[in-house]
């Protein structure tokens, strides 16, 4: 069926009309909707006029149905519950009305950064639950993209980023530091007390993260300036898998200083020379046009706190990483 509907008949008209049917007075109507008596009544004149017939008859001040009014409403009234829940089952399908949330993450934020969001989070919106995914910044812009994810924390700086369809909320700044087995076997040379100079370290064994992931970016930065490619031994999925390799003595690694708190005591963590030095911006990705969503909210106000108390949170510090040592 392709023919429209009359102008004058709209959703909002026949929900006034639906309302009028079941308060039977214009007064009670007004009420019920939080709308003027003169509002009720030219939404139910306009509504006659779009259907072309009469639907009330005047007794005094009051309105009184018609046979054609009691048709319409036997109707619409149905029509109107079909369409409500429809609309419902629409919005849960796209995420909206529902305290379910997927949010993406890199597993280095999942040790401080996610705990904490997540029990922020709860104490906001209590019946909020979620649905976790970790992987690259590669694979999980690729799912916030596709609408599969909800928001995703990510390494931001060097990700092409689509800033007029995402939000970027920044929550805070971390630093790439060379990670070391105790026992490891350093270059001939090399300052006890001052940043490493990568240069050193060609031909010695490093474990690497694979392609997609924010510190294989750094990683590759890193030995760029050092001017030599690395003698990368292995590449895994997720950095616990290279924080494990590393403290079993298979080589070094090169990983953001907030991995320290994993391994602290049996791994060390050693700052770069200025010169070699790569940040991670790390922040929460979502889409504008969902950005009003209750959960999206919560989650905006929950990563400004976060960010804001960054330093009572009890992240590594420069002084952390050295005392792993």
């Amino acid at each position: 069926m392709d023919q429209l509907l009359a102008e004058e008949i709209t959703l909002r008209k026949l929900e006034v009309f639906s309302s009028f049917m079941k308060n039977e007075t214009i007064g009670r109507t007004a009420e019920a909707l939080k709308m003027s008596n003169v509002s009720i009544h030219r939404s139910l004149h306009s509504l006659e006029e779009g259907i072309g017939c009469p639907l009330f008859t005047r007794k005094g001040r009051n309105l009184l149905p018609l046979p054609t009014a009691k048709e319409l409403y036997a109707h619409i009234d149905r029509v109107l519950t079909d369409l409500h829940s429809c609309i419902h089952s629409t919005r849960l399908l796209g995420n909206v009305d529902n305290d379910h949330v997927r949010l993406g993450t890199l597993y280095s934020l999942a040790i401080q950064t996610l705990p904490q969001l997540i029990t922020g989070l709860r104490l906001r919106r209590p019946h909020i639950d979620f649905e976790l995914h970790m992987g690259s910044n590669e694979q999980l812009l690729r799912k916030l993209s596709e609408s599969q994810l909800d928001a995703i924390i990510i390494a931001t700086g060097k990700e092409v980023i689509d800033r007029a369809r995402f939000e970027v909320l920044p929550l805070f700044t971390d630093r790439i530091y060379l990670t070391a087995p105790i026992n490891a076997d350093f270059p001939a040379g090399m300052s006890a007390t001052a940043p490493v100079d990568l240069r050193l370290f060609k031909g010695k064994p490093f474990i690497s993260l694979s392609e997609g992931f924010a510190t294989y970016k750094d990683f590759q930065s890193a030995f760029r300036v050092a001017g030599f490619e690395p003698n990368i031994v292995a590449k895994v999925k997720d950095i616990f898998s290279v924080l494990s390799m590393v403290q079993s003595g298979l080589g070094f690694a090169l990983l953001p200083r907030r991995m320290c708190a994993v391994y602290k005591g049996s791994v060390r963590f050693l700052p770069l020379a200025d010169c070699f030095q790569q940040n991670q911006s790390i922040g929460i990705v979502f889409d504008r046009s969902r950005e009003h969503e209750p959960n999206l909210l919560a989650l905006v106000a929950e990563g400004r706190m976060f960010a804001r108390h960054l330093p009572s949170l009890n992240f590594p510090t420069e002084s952390d990483s050295h005392n792993a040592e």
